[in-house]
């Protein structure tokens, strides 16, 4: 059986290899490398069940060294997950199962999108959070339904990066005992040895976040594995990072040499590389029998765990009632009964605020019948409208709690609530400064690659923050965040469109929304008069029209706190006897989405438009044609009172009114 366990070990190298070197593209060193690791978590130490890839308790494994793809592929090949031969043969080409790096959704049991290094790292903290919440929510004595581990191996490249730093510290300090990370110390990068640019003692540093750091001397010395695992899992009260020795390129001519990281190997190469281990086979891709058939009954082993599970879920359901239909309409992600009465409503008395207080009571509002809503804020808990009351908050000693003080930690906070989102059974949310966004920015982007449920709080959204100065003065934010594909940006105009915009992030499951909101008050949209903000799910809307029933001349548009000054402008070239209508625009992506018919109802053909708002004008020069005009900021704001800022900066009534009045003399 031991012969079984070597060839097992060295099937996942023959398999990385021989796809690199048919795509004649990729990574095959580390692969090779991390071989024992992968059969010994695969095939002896994970929970997991191919046949039921989604079931609750099951342990999570993210390759946060998402270049090594083919590590987790031959891994899942092996397993039984599904994939084929023909799979791994078509490795890095179009609508392949098997793309460049793991790609959620693509490939079963890959578990999270990896590749841009140090997300992965996140995103099993995130997961590790989620576990850790579920379980105290849900588990009762003697009736554990949520408690599984979850895993990942990471590199060098992880550990440079800033956001492997910013995720570890934070799962330190929330003391995430179910967590088990590799650190594959293999040395070598892509320019050469790490010690180019690289001496960090990484067990000192976990050490220091307050982590178990285990040292695996050899990864090849299979009973060390199952020896550090042990002693991994002794310890819950912290999470554990194994410090593992391994060799990049393992049996071939390249080994320990950075020509290993990320080209193939070469015909001859791999002809010495089989023979170097004693792989007799020299078809590519070939796995004998036996190998397959051995690795998957140990992984039939482990889906044991599967059915362990199931009398327990079944005994709790009968326990505990109405505790496993809340679990399951979490899972399921189905919203409380009537959730959405609990909306406030804002009314001329209460709705003069800003954007960012409104939401503030809206997420006051729907927190209590909402305990799958679990987030926080980057240090920023009061500036963003995130305080709520009652909350507890989320720690080592509660793990319960649903507030997540995240730390000045913006990318780490992305990553994270990707994970809580992947994982299941929670709607995270997190706040912080717009122009911050940019500190979190590859998180953002893999929520909306992997379509999750991720909520933003971003405030101080504009050059309307005032005093902060050009540091904290978002310019360009909004026009680059708009072109990300399955991200919706929403920068609601007034409370009750913030109200409409959590409705529309509550129930919008296949990608992030970013919730864009001001520092400054807004002014109140009388409702009655104007058209109801149930628009904003439409993306944009006719909030005003004309008075007396007058054909609108020209287009009045804008988003957030600038529709407030079209409104002016329009009574204003009402007053100089121009028909104009006003649109709210809170949302590109969604307005984008909606049929021709619509927009044209919006945006009529051959009547003018003029669209204003507090950044780039670059994303509104699609909505107001070739003969409109976009007034909008570019250049740095400054350090002085908003109503100043504004003004210098030509945002103003006037300039909208002259803009309309030029269009039309034209």
């Amino acid at each position: 059986m031991r012969d079984l366990a070597q060839k097992s070990i060295d099937a996942i190298r023959i398999l990385s290899m021989d796809a690199v070197q048919k795509a004649n593209s990729g990574h095959p060193g580390t692969p090779m490398a991390l071989a024992p690791l992968g059969y010994k978590i695969f095939a002896e130490h994970l929970r997991h069940d191919p046949a039921d890839p989604h079931w609750p308790d099951r342990d999570r494994f993210v390759l946060s060294c998402g270049h090594a793809s083919m590590f987790l592929y031959s891994c899942l090949y092996l397993s039984g997950y599904g994939l084929t031969k023909e799979d791994l043969e078509n490795f890095r080409q179009w609508e392949s199962k098997t793309p460049g790096h793991p790609e959620y959704g693509y490939t079963t049991g890959v578990e999270t999108t990896t590749g841009p290094l140090g997300q992965g790292v996140g995103n099993a903290v995130g997961m590790a959070v989620a576990e850790a919440h579920l379980a105290a929510e849900f588990n009762r004595e003697g009736h554990a339904i949520m408690d599984h581990w979850t895993w990942f191996i990471c590199s060098d490249g992880d550990l440079m990066e800033g956001i492997s730093h910013e995720a570890a510290s934070f799962a330190g300090h929330a003391g995430l005992g179910h967590l088990i990370g590799f650190y594959d110390d293999n040395r070598i990068t892509i320019d050469g040895s790490t010690d180019l640019s690289y001496s960090d003692d990484a067990g000192k540093r976990f050490e220091a976040y307050g982590w178990q750091v285990l040292h695996l001397a050899d990864v090849n010395d299979l009973d060390a594995i199952d020896r550090v695992i042990a002693e991994a899992k002794s310890d819950v009260t912290r999470p554990t990072m194994v410090v593992t020795r391994t060799h990049i390129g393992f049996g071939s001519p390249r080994q320990d040499k950075s020509s290993a990281h990320g080209e193939p190997l070469g015909v001859e190469n791999i002809a010495a590389t089989r023979k170097a281990l004693g792989w007799e086979y020299d078809e590519a891709f070939f796995v004998p029998e036996d190998v397959l058939q051995y690795f998957q009954a140990k992984v039939k082993e482990r889906s044991a765990t599967r059915g362990e599970w199931t009398p327990r879920w079944d005994a709790y359901k009968a326990q505990f009632p109405k505790e496993a239909a809340e679990f399951e309409r979490r899972l399921l992600k189905r919203l409380p009964d009537g959730w959405e009465k609990s909306l406030p409503e804002f009314t001329k008395e209460n709705g003069s605020l800003a954007s960012r207080a409104a939401s503030q009571a809206v997420l006051n509002a729907l927190y209590p019948l909402m305990p799958e809503l679990v987030g926080g804020s980057a240090d920023l808990t009061p500036s963003n409208g995130t305080a709520i009351k009652a909350a507890e908050n989320f720690s080592k000693e509660n793990p319960l709690g649903r507030y997540v003080h995240f730390g000045i930690r913006e990318h780490g906070m992305g990553a994270i609530m990707n994970g809580m989102a992947l994982h299941g059974g929670i709607i995270p949310f997190g706040g912080t400064f717009l122009i911050f966004s940019d500190y979190c920015r590859p998180a953002i982007r893999l929520a909306a690659l992997m379509h999750q449920q991720v909520i933003w709080i971003f405030t101080h959204d504009s050059i309307g923050l005032g005093e902060d100065g050009p540091t904290h003065q978002p310019i360009e934010q909004l026009s680059t965040l708009r072109t990300v594909p399955n991200l919706t940006l929403i920068r609601p105009a007034d409370a009750t469109e913030t109200a409409e915009a959590w409705r529309f992030a509550l129930t919008h499951t296949t990608g992030p929304t970013l919730l864009v909101l001001t520092r400054q008050k807004l002014g109140y949209i009388d409702r009655t008069t104007n058209a109801s903000a149930a628009g904003l799910a439409q993306g944009a809307y006719v909030l005003s029209e004309p008075k007396d029933g007058a054909a609108a001349k020209v287009v009045l548009m804008s988003s957030g706190s600038e529709v407030g000054l079209i409104m002016e402008a329009q009574q204003k070239l009402q007053a100089l006897g121009i028909p104009a209508r006003v649109v709210s625009m809170p949302s590109h992506e969604l307005f984008a989405k909606q049929p021709p018919e619509y927009r044209e109802s919006v945006l009529p053909k051959g009547v003018p438009r003029v669209a204003i708002e507090a950044a780039h004008p670059m994303s509104w020069y699609k909505w107001v044609g070739d003969n409109g005009i976009v007034i909008g900021v570019e250049r740095y704001g400054a350090s002085a009172p908003y109503e100043k800022i504004y003004e210098e900066l030509g945002l103003t009534v006037l300039k909208v009114t002259e803009a309309a009045q030029r269009l039309l003399s034209s």
